[in-house]
């Protein structure tokens, strides 16, 4: 069964279609899911059949999945802690290095200060939990209206565009 929560997916509130599945004992639903490396490694077969998401951990790397990349309708990557930036680094590299068209879902402890960074390294997707403001969220997407840096969104620094 889908996890009913609400999500942001592309700067609007959206019922999140996915079942995170993370445990490998358990038997792996037919619902949309979103599943962990370990379980996309040992059923990858029967999960490239249907609709399927990776989750992955900030501290996993991409190099062991790459070509895989393209099976994904969602990636969600999980942030531990809110002071964690690893997982804005995997969102740049999925866009920049791999081409990655797909959904880019952030999960954890992300709050609404980082929405605006985590949206120009590349994810479109936020799973705030479910006690928060989402339309205060969504208005933070676009904290700053310019960023002095290149971005996913952005291929062409500040002082080049002022030029």
């Amino acid at each position: 069964m889908p996890n009913n929560r609400h999500i942001i997916k592309d700067g609007q509130i959206a019922v999140n279609e996915w079942l995170l599945v993370t445990d490998s004992s358990q038997p792996i639903p037919e619902a949309k899911v979103i599943v962990s490396l370990d379980i996309w490694q040992a059923h990858k077969e029967q999960l490239a059949k249907k609709p399927v998401g990776l989750w992955i951990k900030n501290d996993q790397s991409l190099e062991t999945i790459h070509k895989d990349l393209s099976q994904f309708d969602v990636i969600a990557i999980d942030f531990p802690g809110f002071m964690d930036g690893r997982g804005f680094s995997i969102g740049r590299l999925l866009r920049d290095r791999y081409h990655y068209q797909g959904e880019i879902r952030a999960t954890g402890s992300i709050i609404r200060d980082q929405l605006c960074y985590l949206k120009r390294c590349g994810f479109n997707a936020f799973d705030l939990g479910g006690n928060s403001n989402l339309e205060s969220a969504i208005a933070s997407l676009n904290d700053f209206s310019d960023g002095y840096q290149i971005s996913v969104d952005q291929k062409t620094p500040l002082f080049r565009r002022r030029a």
